[in-house]
């Protein structure tokens, strides 16, 4: 059998009338022995005349009769912007060194009617339209301002964790509070441990000493003795205990002033015996106590060094709650110009 037989080129056009500007496909198909070789025909930028090639399919092959034909489909996307009748051309393919033709082509392109007895049926452009308030259109910005609130405040407590090197939260231990003679009395026991004096800090010494006997009388007598001078504790003690029992107070009081503002140095029996003059005193004047008075609480705010791994979570959850701050700041700034624009 010839070749000729053996070579079938057809082409066919989805639509044979389009307004100016619309597309329409011409799909070319060419059968051939599955030996042979093709060659397309290749349209750079118009067809005829007046119509412009805008986009040509990568060719679609397919065997027949067990691999021993093939049909081979093409697809061209065209236009016009000329109104008129066209006449399309048969479409030349090569197969070896033959050349077939397809079935030649018509497309009729037309323009819109235009009424031209009545101009004011013509209407200008229309002003931009506002669209109407939508609650939802502002969901997601009323979340985010909504979570702000709790994430800052989260962001500026864990910065200040994290600068201060404390854990996330704190314990608190509640424990009994002492009675004013027995505090005084560990802290007069304290010193007398350290014996800071041996070591020649005279003013340490007294300066301990004496404000262990100003907090004491504070809170066993309910005036502001920190901030008395002696002579004033004296005179206010004096009226409420007699004058005698006062009077080692004073040496002690007096003693320490000059060791702190005049740089005397006592004896050393002399700062025993200014301990004992206190414990003495705070025995003398202590509040006798009731069995059956229930303790006073107290809190005692237990700080705790974090270790690394805690320090690294902490350090993460500010990276991550910045990011959604940034993120969300930046979702509504857009959304705001979106729907303000």
């Amino acid at each position: 059998m010839p070749v000729a037989a053996q070579v079938s080129v057809e082409a066919s056009i989805d639509s044979l009338e389009l307004l100016i500007g619309e597309q329409a496909h011409i799909t070319l198909q060419v059968t051939l022995d599955a030996d042979k070789r093709l060659q397309l025909p290749f349209y750079p930028d118009t067809l005829v005349r007046g119509v412009e090639v805008l986009d040509v399919a990568k060719p679609d092959t397919q065997y027949l009769n067990n691999n021993k034909r093939m049909l081979i489909q093409e697809a061209y996307t065209i236009t016009s912007f000329d109104s008129a009748l066209y006449y399309l051309p048969p479409m030349e393919v090569q197969v070896e060194d033959e050349t077939y033709k397809s079935n030649p082509l018509a497309l009729k392109v037309i323009t819109m009617p235009v009424d031209t007895l009545h101009p004011e049926q013509f209407f200008g452009p229309k002003d931009v339209m506002k669209p109407d308030f939508m609650w939802a259109d502002w969901y997601g910005i009323i979340a985010c301002i909504v979570l702000w609130a709790p994430a800052i405040f989260l962001l500026l407590y864990l910065i200040r964790r994290f600068r201060d090197n404390q854990p996330i939260i704190r314990k608190v231990k509640v424990e009994p509070k002492l009675p004013p003679h027995q505090e005084a009395m560990l802290e007069i026991e304290r010193i007398r441990n350290e014996k800071v004096w041996q070591h020649g800090l005279q003013k340490e010494y007294y300066t301990q000493l004496t404000d262990t006997l100003r907090t004491y009388i504070e809170r066993r007598f309910g005036f502001k003795a920190l901030e008395m001078t002696t002579d004033q504790i004296i005179d206010q003690l004096e009226s409420i205990h007699d004058a005698e029992a006062m009077r080692e107070l004073r040496s002690l009081l007096q003693t320490a002033d000059l060791v702190k503002f005049a740089k005397f140095i006592p004896m050393m029996n002399e700062n025993d015996a200014n301990l004992l003059n206190a414990v003495n005193f705070i025995n003398e004047t202590r509040e006798a106590e009731d069995p059956d008075a229930k303790p006073e609480p107290t809190e005692i705010t237990i700080v705790e060094k974090r270790p690394l791994r805690t320090k690294i979570i902490l350090g993460v959850g500010i990276a991550l709650i910045s990011i959604f701050l940034i993120g969300s700041l930046v979702y509504v700034g857009l959304e705001l110009y979106n729907n303000l624009v």
